[in-house]
């Protein structure tokens, strides 16, 4: 008689991969040892590979095994999804939307986008989170998000994205600083200023842009602190500790003591994307993705 994996056999595997302990695998799992050791021994016979190796000491996952653990996460992501889904749908709710985004979209993007959604799909939800332009990637690919903001140039195969919004760069200078709007040419006069950047694992390509404004002008900036939130930058301008670049969208939002000079005459522009994994299958995207 064949065997076929069972959903059980995915919900042991996860726990011991999880715990690494057959002894507290089987205890969260409520069964015992030996028959979460033998179900296990099954799973590896009907898929004809080992998934750990167990000494009497200790039990670590082979490399078989640390695939499967991605792949039952996600296995487990969607049927947790594709459960909540009927629900909605047997409730006359459209569905939930799970939105990652980036601070600099939630002044203008994420707003004008949540109205829409509001008066045209009331019955979708959306369940936001504000999250670095790696993380919302690496969660779309593991369908923990269906939809992302990110200032990335490019994103992995399987991921689609679309440019929604673009905005140039703006200096932010202490309200103290001697340099006003009536004299402020160009970022060249701050070159011997100690600078406040958002870190590169904020966005790399978003960095090296900021980099190459001031590279244009025959310097590079001394950065004496870096942040991935912009109102630390604000905070931090603000108490005198140096001066910085961001996109001129976040001047709005704030209610600061700094000053803000649009870098006119540069060829660097800043656009955010909006990124999903292409074949997602939330009905709730498809109407997002049209108001987009």
């Amino acid at each position: 008689m064949g065997y076929q994996i069972a959903l059980r056999h995915l919900e042991y595997f996860r726990a011991v991969a999880e715990e690494l302990n057959f002894r507290k695998a089987a205890e969260r799992l409520f069964i015992s040892q030996p028959g979460l050791s033998r179900q296990i021994r099954q799973m590896e016979e009907i898929l004809e590979v080992e998934l750990f190796y167990r000494t009497k000491r200790s039990v670590t996952l082979t490399a078989a095994g640390e695939f499967l653990k991605g792949e039952v996460d996600f296995i487990f992501n969607h049927l947790e999804l594709t459960t909540q889904q009927v629900k909605n749908i047997a409730s006359g709710n459209i569905g939930e939307l799970r939105i990652g985004f980036l601070g600099s979209a939630a002044h203008q993007v994420i707003p004008d986008l949540l109205v829409r959604l509001s008066r045209e799909f009331p019955g979708i939800q959306t369940n936001l989170e504000e999250l670095s332009n790696h993380l919302q990637v690496e969660m779309l690919e593991k369908d923990k998000l269906d939809l992302g903001f990110v200032r990335l140039a490019r994103v992995p195969d399987g991921l689609s994205m679309k440019a929604v919004h673009r905005d140039t760069f703006s200096l932010v200078l202490p309200l103290s600083h001697p340099i006003d709007a009536d004299t402020f040419e160009h970022v060249g006069q701050l070159q011997e200023e100690p600078f406040i950047l958002f870190s590169s694992d904020y966005s790399s390509i978003y960095f090296d842009k900021i980099m190459s404004i001031c590279e244009d002008r025959g310097f590079t900036p001394k950065i004496s602190h870096k942040s991935v939130h912009a109102l630390t930058i604000f905070k931090l301008v603000e108490a005198g500790l140096g001066v910085a670049i961001v996109p001129t969208s976040l001047k709005e939002g704030y209610d600061l003591k700094v000053k803000f000079f649009e870098i006119k005459g540069i060829p660097q522009h800043t656009e955010l994307f909006a990124v999903w994994k292409t074949e997602n299958r939330n009905p709730a995207l498809k109407h997002v993705l049209g108001i987009l």
